[in-house]
This record gives structure tokens, sequence and C-alpha cells, in this order.
């Protein structure tokens, strides 16, 4: 079967070779009368001697490889690692095979993980909520603020890393129906109530009833960073303020399409990180300078939510000033 297989890859260069020999041994013949044939023969004899020591030596490679081949088939291991670049159709389908297993079994891995994370978090938040009723009891004003703050901060963090859980989970699903958007800035709001009362934000709601095609828990989770970046990007010493207000988007003559605007006024961001918000684990420069710390986390997932969602989102920013977010989505009011 090996001997075969490399008659078949060969046997174009056995043509071409016996071609040029014997064109060789043409011209000496025909063309240069004086030559010695006896020389001629001898050097043919070597040619073919030394040729037939070369292809001894190759096809004693090929057979070696062959043989290797045939083993590693058998086995649940890349081809490609150990042979190099395959040559046939049978290393190609094996090592496709069993790159599809690694994949899925780590795919698989990552979903236990997701699903234990996910699971943990839940666990945790039970005693995390008997500790805000507790917290609430305390008599001293200072201590109740801070240790509340802090339990806040920490449920936050719990509820985010859920969502992200289930953003990544194989079981991820939207549903998408008709939801009231002044509904889903209502329950955001909610969601960051403590700090905004904390920090005396003004909530102001402009021309927000309005219906939108959206799912009502991600487009909520979108709002809640949003509203969380304004609280903690905040002035010092200075009133703070969020305003929801909405547009109509004209899209091929036809008013289907709905922008939510999130203005905040709090440091704004710079130029620079303007483009690079929505990347995965940019953190900015507020966050390299000390001022803030951030997981560069929530804008990401908000934008990938949103695409999802087939909504559209923006920023456009004044450093110091104000920071405006955009959501593009369909909808009437």
């Amino acid at each position: 079967m090996t001997g075969i297989k490399w008659m078949q890859r060969k046997w174009k260069d056995y043509i071409m070779r016996s071609m040029i020999m014997l064109g060789f041994n043409l011209y000496f013949i025909f063309l240069m009368r004086t030559a010695q044939v006896n020389y001629l023969l001898y050097l043919d004899m070597l040619l073919l001697v030394l040729q037939a020591i070369a292809e001894g030596m190759a096809f004693f490679a090929f057979w070696e490889k062959e043989r290797q081949k045939a083993v590693y088939l058998q086995e649940n291991t890349l081809i490609y690692e150990t042979l190099g670049r395959p040559e046939d159709s049978e290393v190609f389908v094996h090592d496709m095979q069993i790159m599809e297993q690694r994949i899925q079994e780590k795919y698989a891995e990552n979903c236990a993980l997701q699903d234990y994370v996910a699971k943990w978090c839940h666990e945790f938040k039970i005693p995390l909520a008997a500790a805000l009723l507790i917290a609430d009891k305390i008599k001293d004003a200072g201590i109740r603020t801070q240790l509340r703050e802090q339990l806040e901060r920490m449920n936050w963090q719990m509820s985010m890393m859920m969502q992200g859980c289930r953003l990544q989970s194989p079981l991820f699903d939207l549903q998408v129906r008709q939801v009231s958007l002044a509904a889903c800035i209502k329950a955001s709001i909610k969601n960051n109530q403590f700090f905004l009362i904390q920090k005396k934000f003004q909530i102001e709601l402009s021309d927000t009833d309005v219906t939108v095609y959206t799912d009502e828990v991600w487009l909520t989770y979108i709002l809640d960073q949003m509203v969380n970046n304004a609280v903690k990007y905040a002035k010092p010493d200075a009133s703070h303020s969020i305003h929801f207000w909405t547009e109509t988007a004209k899209e091929q003559n036809q008013n289907n399409g709905v922008r939510l605007f999130i203005e905040d006024n709090g440091e704004g961001i710079q130029e620079c990180d303007l483009r690079r918000i929505f990347e995965k684990g940019y953190t900015g420069s507020n966050y390299h300078n000390g001022r803030y710390k951030s997981t560069g986390m929530g804008l990401y997932m908000a934008d990938q939510i949103a695409k999802r969602l087939a909504h559209k989102l923006s920023v456009e920013s004044r450093y110091g000033e104000y920071t405006r977010f955009c959501i593009e989505m369909y909808g009437y009011r």
C-alpha cells in the first residue's frame, strides 16, 4: 500500500527524469560524433546508481512517516503537531475531529465554571441581603452609612457577575417584545438608588413615555452601566445630575426609531479614551492615574448586549463637563 502511494506521488518525477536522461544521451550520440559511447554508458550507470540511492532514502523516510501516521490515526492526538503539514485528506479529517473534540471539552468546562460562579453568586447574595438588613439597625449613622455602602457595592458586583455569566452561557436567550422605556429607566434608578441618594443626584426624565422593542431585563442592565458610570465619575464637591430623554430617529422616511440619551455632568471622558471605552478590559486614563477603580468590563458587556438586541450604543463627551450615551432602538410613541 505504501509503495502504491509512493508511485502515485512520484510517477511524474520519474517520467521527467527519464526524458532528461534520454535527451542527454541522444545529444551526445547524434550531435557529438566523437563522444565515447562507453563513457556515456558509465555515466548513465553512475547517475542511475546515485538516483537509486536518493530514491531509496526518500522512500524510507516516506515509509517511516506513513508508519507513524498509521499509529497516530489510532490515537487521540493531532498528527499535524508531529508530522507537520498534512498531505492527504485522511490526516486532515482526523485532526479536525480531534480539534472539534477538544473545543467541545473546553466549552463544556467553561460552561460548568460559569454555572458554578453564577450559583455561588446567587448563594452569596442571600447572606448579603441579611447583612444589609442588619446594617440598617446600627444606631451610629456614620458606621451604618459606611457599612451599607460597602455591602451595596458587594451586592452590585455580585449582580454584575451573575449577569455576566448569563451573557456567556449557552442558555443565554433574549425575549424581545414591546417594553415601556420609562419602566426600564425607573428600574435602573431603583437598582442604583443607594448611591444616587448618597451622592444626592438629581434625576430628570423628559419624554420617556415610549414603547420600544427590546428585552426588558437586558436593557435595564445596559442602563445600569450608564447610571453606575455617572455615580462612579461624579465630580467631588459639586451638584450631580442625570438626564434621560428621547428623540425620534427617522429611517427611510419612517418614524420607527427611538434614540434614548443618558447625560450626566460628571468628570467626562478624555478624547483619547472615547474610541476605546467599549473595548474589553479597557479602563482608560482615569484608572491609570489612580483616581478611580474599574475593571473595563461594564461598558464592554453593555455594548455586546446592545448588539445582540440590534441596538446601537454610542457615546460623546467633553472632558470636565459631561458624558452623553445614546441607545438607538426600534420603537414608537
